[in-house]
């Protein structure tokens, strides 16, 4: 149980230094294409945070929870500007244009918004740890916006670009 405390603490403060390493990184430099990669995953769902006018913030482990996994999540990325996502949303996987796009040896990171900017999703992948942070946010502009948080566990199958 103490692990499980620990280890939720560990990903909720994960998080929170990733929204304010999105918040900074937005406001500095939006691209940052470090490495040529082709990277494939298989991503087990471990949990969803709600923030809506119903739950503010509430955790759902997977297993309670109707939603899978991700059965082929795909990045490429090509220095010096170019990240193409697949697997993770429709609204991703259509975005020509990534508003932040990050890759690095140990992260990618990415953001796009819709043309309103009422919508927006984010995510982030450590390389080594497989796990990936997956964010999406309606309704910017009301007071009354929404979160859905998905916490994921990935196996990667990196191919050579």
């Amino acid at each position: 149980m103490i692990t499980k405390k620990v280890n939720f603490t560990l990903k909720y403060s994960f998080f929170l230094f990733i929204n304010l390493f999105f918040i900074n990184l937005s406001s500095a430099q939006d691209i940052n294409i470090q490495e040529n990669i082709n990277l494939s995953f298989k991503c087990d769902l471990d949990k969803k945070i709600i923030k809506n006018s119903e739950y503010n913030y509430q955790s759902f482990l997977a297993k309670d929870l109707n939603e899978k996994g991700l059965d082929k999540f795909e990045i490429e990325a090509v220095k010096p500007e170019k990240l193409f996502i697949d697997g993770l949303s429709l609204f991703l996987s259509k975005s020509e244009k990534l508003n932040v796009k990050v890759v690095n040896k140990d992260v990618v990171l990415f953001k796009a918004f819709d043309e309103e900017k009422n919508y927006s999703e984010s995510a982030i992948v450590t390389r080594k740890s497989g796990e990936l942070i997956h964010e999406i946010t309606k309704n910017v502009k009301s007071e009354n916006s929404e979160k859905y948080i998905f916490f994921y566990s990935c196996i990667k199958k990196e191919k050579k670009v």
